[in-house]
């Protein structure tokens, strides 16, 4: 059995036993995440919208951390302007233990 469900501004397909990276949460490691907003769960029949209303996805966390660096550079020809920044995004690794449907 498989669940969409939204965090952050994105969307990921879980299953249970899998360890997904979303947008940084606020959790310590090791306490309990519950997601909500299920947009679909499916197994050999897909359900959505009002069938899935009641559903959610429950998880472990496992590690908070940051993605490898994004490196923006910026540029303008013949004027000499450069200009080099950087940036790291948090991230918090979730492992799903249940999905109630």
């Amino acid at each position: 059995m498989y669940a969409i469900i939204a965090t952050g501004g994105k969307q990921y397909k879980v299953e249970e036993g899998d360890v997904v990276r979303v947008e940084k949460l606020g959790k310590e490691v090791g306490e309990a995440v519950s997601f909500d907003d299920v947009l679909a769960i499916g197994d050999d029949a897909i359900k959505v919208g009002e069938d899935v209303k009641a559903a959610s996805v429950e998880g472990e966390v496992v590690e908070n951390g940051k993605w490898k660096k994004v490196v923006v550079y910026k540029y303008k020809p013949k004027s000499g302007y450069h200009k080099k920044n950087g940036h790291r995004q948090q991230y918090t690794a979730v492992k799903i233990t249940k999905i109630n449907a």
